[in-house]
């Protein structure tokens, strides 16, 4: 009997993990970028869309938000140098989310600090030279939007 409690417990306890289900060695949806610090035209921007299947809160983190692939939308290598920012930022009429993978192995996610209210913004005071992947989100529902997805190092979107 004790042995059937422990094992229910496990299953219970596995339950509320979040489910790593971000491939984040998956071939990005629109592509990959290499970016050093001072690179030109800044912005650079990807048209996109938006969303997935995959809930962010459930399966990357409680502070993600919106829905996303399981694919990165855009890989992001980046070699870093000098005291610039780099910002990653999204422009869209629909409500979007930001979900990033830095070359730390950390997760930053967001869902309305940039411009216009509804667009989400992350900002890397001192970003490290590494590869980025980037997931851009729906708010609220599974459905794919237009969206562009903007890297910059002097101003957010």
């Amino acid at each position: 009997m004790i042995k059937y409690m422990l094992g229910a417990a496990a299953v219970a306890a596995l339950a509320v993990l979040p489910a790593s289900a971000q491939n984040v060695n998956a071939q990005p949806n629109y592509g990959s970028i290499t970016l050093r610090t001072g690179f030109t035209p800044d912005p650079q921007v990807v048209a996109l869309q938006s969303g997935g299947e995959i809930n962010a809160e459930a399966a990357v983190s409680p502070d993600c938000r919106g829905f996303i692939s399981n694919a990165p939308d855009v890989r992001l290598h980046f070699t870093g140098g000098s005291s610039l920012p780099l910002i990653i930022s999204v422009a869209s009429r629909a409500d979007t989310t930001l979900v990033v993978n830095a070359p730390d192995g950390r997760w930053y996610c967001d869902d309305d600090t940039g411009v216009n209210g509804l667009n989400p913004m992350v900002r890397f005071n001192r970003p490290l030279t590494g590869r980025y992947e980037i997931w851009v989100g729906t708010y609220g529902n599974a459905s794919l939007q237009p969206a562009s997805l903007h890297i910059s190092e002097l101003y957010s979107q």
